[in-house]
């Protein structure tokens, strides 16, 4: 059992490795492509301001988690009813087929067809959550935070890889034929190995298949109700919205920040965020699991949610590029414990039988928080400044840890999912 426990976590593990291999190659190229009109990747022509570029990276950045809102509840349902298994194969084979859109859309210069393809990729996206309900099949309660912390390091693995790899296969001054193209192959080749892995290795871990089950194609709307009436998890959604939000101000225009200050190419980009990543597995594959010995979710996250809002307020204060390596760790590790042990205690505070559902409410609430904030910065940076973003994440997830503390008190008991 415990052999076959360990197999079934290493298929999970890999599939979110490959699948934020994926998702960190777009780091480094994407802004270049709407927000530096210095760079040959610059989508647009000479008569278009770099506002209107941030405005459209903001948009291009949000039809994700919009597709994502929806379909993240409707993958949950799924996985419920048909199995994790079938879920994750055809949602990666459809992740594969976007990065090859992006790749065309960036060699026509065609913005349409690359808003197409993060829909597509927004679609699939939805499995996140599906990956986490694998996880809780097989793991204890009391374990859950750690498992998830696995989870968070192989995202983090991918995290220090992928902006790497985006830089380099996208710069021509390491190898002439390289071009912005090149990494959107290579990531769709990645997702298409990654659905081989799971047709070929994973088996069906969901011991609930409900068949009869009749799928709610308006789940999203419902789960955000139900995420906001749930009597002992209430604070906790909304805890993770407004962190959520909060540090999806911060991701989004990051890039755009160390490109407008510090004037950032494409490889200093990936570098950059390959360090944050450095940092991202040292605490979800090390660190989580010890602070997890001594203190519960609850405990770790009254400070963690407010530290980590802090540490990115510094950031719009750095002076010089040398000095956001510093404060990055501190951003990492803050980032990276609250993530892993919301998710776990989110889990913990709700019967075993409904993770599946509870995990895609709980991935509705997220993906409702990474929709408006890309398109509110993309306007504070065409309005104000491109570093704007950066205060109004660290107040919003200064509040969050705020609210956390005030409003939410722990549980002993599971609670049931209400109908309506």
């Amino acid at each position: 059992m415990k052999k076959l426990f360990q197999h079934q976590m290493s298929i999970i593990v890999l599939t979110l490795f490959l699948d934020s291999l994926g998702f960190g190659i777009l780091i480094p190229i994407v802004p270049l492509l709407f927000a530096d009109a210095t760079s040959p990747f610059y989508m647009l022509s000479g008569a278009v301001s770099v506002q209107t570029g941030y405005i459209l990276l903001g948009l291009l950045t949000a039809i994700f988690p919009l597709m994502q809102l929806f379909s993240t509840a409707i993958l949950g349902q799924l996985s419920d009813k048909y199995g994790r298994r079938p879920v994750l194969l055809y949602t990666l084979f459809v992740t594969s087929i976007s990065y090859a859109l992006f790749a065309v859309g960036i060699a026509l210069k065609n913005i349409p067809l690359l808003f197409i393809s993060r829909a597509l990729a927004g679609i699939s996206s939805g499995n996140m959550s599906v990956a986490q309900a694998s996880i809780a099949d097989l793991t204890k309660p009391e374990d859950r935070a750690k498992n998830f912390g696995l989870m968070g390091a192989a995202f983090g693995i991918g995290f220090i890889l992928g902006p790497f790899i985006g830089g380099k296969l996208s710069d021509p001054t390491v190898l002439p034929f390289l071009n912005p193209t090149i990494p959107f192959v290579f990531a769709a080749l990645l997702s298409f190995a990654n659905a081989l892995s799971v047709k070929s290795f994973f088996n069906e871990t969901n011991k609930f298949i409900k068949i009869e089950k009749v799928l709610a194609w308006g789940k999203a709307i419902q789960n955000i109700r139900k995420a906001f009436n749930l009597k002992h998890v209430r604070f906790l959604f909304l805890t993770n919205f407004l962190f959520m939000s909060g540090f999806t101000f911060f991701v989004t225009f990051f890039s755009v920040y160390l490109i407008d200050k510090f004037h950032f190419n494409q490889g200093g980009i990936g570098d950059f965020f390959a360090f944050i990543g450095l940092w991202i597995v040292f605490t979800q594959g090390f660190l989580v699991r010890k602070v997890a010995k001594y203190f519960n979710e609850y405990q770790v996250l009254r400070f963690t949610i407010i530290a980590d809002g802090f540490f990115i307020g510094l950031m719009y204060f750095a002076p010089h590029a040398w000095v956001l390596y510093f404060i990055n760790p501190f951003i990492a590790i803050c980032n990276g414990l609250s993530f892993a042990n919301m998710a776990g205690l989110i889990s913990r505070s709700v019967d075993q039988k409904i993770q599946g559902e509870v995990l895609g409410i709980n991935g509705s609430v997220q993906a409702l928080a990474q929709l408006i904030p890309p398109v509110l910065s993309g306007v504070l940076a065409a309005i104000l400044a491109p570093e704007i973003p950066l205060l109004v994440a660290a107040g919003l997830i200064i509040f969050s840890g705020i609210l956390f503390n005030v409003f939410y008190k722990p549980t002993k008991t599971p609670e049931h999912i209400p109908s309506y």
